[in-house]
């Protein structure tokens, strides 16, 4: 065998699995992260879930209340999907050390050569609508300031994040024209044809002339550095935000469906009305995992592992935060920042499980306070669900507000004292208002 093609199959072996292995690695660290979170079954409606999973995740519908960003983002998203189609002849031909090893086994068969050259065309059209995007995308981010794409929390690594992300669309855009430019100039000059792709075959004719070293350096740059690029970018996904490209399908087909505003029981205060309200009931069997309940969530395995995976899936757009009327008028909670700092932390309490052989040791950090969601932020929500309906992908920020506020005030008796009345009302009167039930229509009668 030609030692330059077993260098390549070699070297193209190495580079895959290497990168598979730390890719799988971080996958199985996440999923664990996540089930750190309490049980919670989830497995009812699977019709309606499956329906939210193709129009919610793969159809980006919520994105189209404005539509002009969601055909911008829609152009990106097909394109990196589409992209992959020539991805598959790339790993092909690195295995078997071939060149467009698919192209030349159909190439006499006219109808797949002309599927074949319709898809390369599909790709490289899409390829320069998501490169229009990328640019618009990068402006609105860095020159316009587009507010929510500016606000407090994404100073440093999350701003920086979202950036490399549209620089590195742009350089695998630069690979793929390069690999197919410099391929159908040599096809062209071999042949006196080129493959039929359009928007490569017009840089072709501009480049063919050069000498075959040239364009086959050319080319080969281009091929490596779209396989390096992809494989680069499944290292680096997981620890970025665009972690919701793959999150997004689960996180919409486990949301769950109850509506807007209805909140989860506790099992245990649940049992100690019902003791109330059939004092007989007093000396039933107890069930010891209600006993054993912590009274809402202190830390993040206090969490449903639904509200962990949200936090993972946060696609930091900052849509619920601009929604948010407490932001709006200057409170300082944002719910996306209630993500991103749950997903901190759970990072935080992952890599202390990993430097403790598989054990959590307590370090006296929670999810509260500590550099995380502030006692402040918890009371300023006003639990209106407006987060709720706007993100893209039915993340749930307000589950994870009511279960931090749950802790601070039935575990630590945290509250102001203007709702210490209320609960005390609430309790006395069930209502919030200090009187009587037997009173409350008293006004009616004033005159």
């Amino acid at each position: 065998m030609n030692p330059f093609i077993l260098g390549q199959i070699t070297l193209f072996t190495f580079i895959t699995i290497v990168s598979f292995f730390f890719v799988y690695k971080r996958a199985k660290a996440i999923y664990r992260n996540i089930k750190l979170g309490r049980k919670e079954i989830i497995s009812d409606r699977k019709g309606i879930r499956f329906k939210n999973m193709l129009l919610i995740a793969f159809g980006q519908q919520k994105m189209f209340k404005n539509p002009l960003v969601a055909i911008l983002h829609f152009a990106i998203y097909v394109a990196f999907i589409i992209t992959q189609i020539e991805l598959i002849e790339i790993f092909i031909d690195g295995y078997t050390g071939h060149h467009r090893i698919i192209y030349h086994a159909i190439e006499s068969i006219y109808g797949l050569k002309l599927l074949y050259v319709i898809g390369v065309n599909a790709i490289e059209f899409l390829s320069v609508l998501a490169f229009i995007a990328t640019l618009i995308f990068l402006s609105r981010r860095n020159l316009v300031k587009v507010p929510r794409l500016n606000m407090a929390e994404l100073k440093g690594w999350a701003r920086m994040d979202a950036n490399l992300i549209l620089f590195f669309e742009i350089y695998l855009i630069t690979c793929i024209f390069s690999m197919n430019a410099t391929d159908s100039a040599m096809h062209y000059n071999e042949t006196a044809i080129g493959y039929g792709f359009i928007l490569s075959g017009m840089i072709a004719r501009f480049i063919h002339e050069l000498p075959h070293t040239v364009l086959m350096i050319w080319e080969r740059l281009g091929w490596w550095g779209h396989l390096i690029g992809v494989l680069g970018f499944m290292l680096y996904l997981p620890s970025s935000k665009h972690l919701h490209i793959l999150l997004a399908f689960p996180n919409t087909f486990f949301a769950r469906l109850q509506p807007k505003g209805e909140l989860s029981n506790l099992a245990s205060v649940t049992k100690e009305i019902k003791l109330m309200m059939n004092p007989e009931t007093a000396y039933a069997a107890t069930d010891s995992t209600a006993e054993s309940e912590r009274f809402g969530a202190k830390d993040v395995q206090d969490l449903s592992w639904k509200s962990l995976l949200d936090a993972m899936s946060c696609t930091e757009c900052g849509r619920c935060t601009a929604a948010c009327p407490a932001n709006i008028t200057g409170k300082l909670l944002s719910p996306r920042k209630i993500m991103m700092d749950t997903r901190d932390r759970l990072e935080e309490v992952g890599r202390n499980i990993d430097a403790n052989a598989g054990k959590f040791v307590d370090d006296g950090k929670s999810l509260i306070e500590n550099g995380y969601i502030s006692v402040e932020e918890l009371r300023a929500c006003t639990t209106c669900n407006a987060c709720v309906e706007e993100c893209p992908i039915m993340i749930n920020p307000l589950d994870i507000i009511i279960e931090l506020r749950r802790s601070l005030i039935l575990e630590d008796s945290n509250s102001p004292e203007e709702w210490n009345g209320m609960f005390a009302n609430i309790e006395n009167n069930a209502a919030p208002w200090q009187f009587s039930q037997q009173d409350r229509l008293n006004w009616a009668e004033e005159k």
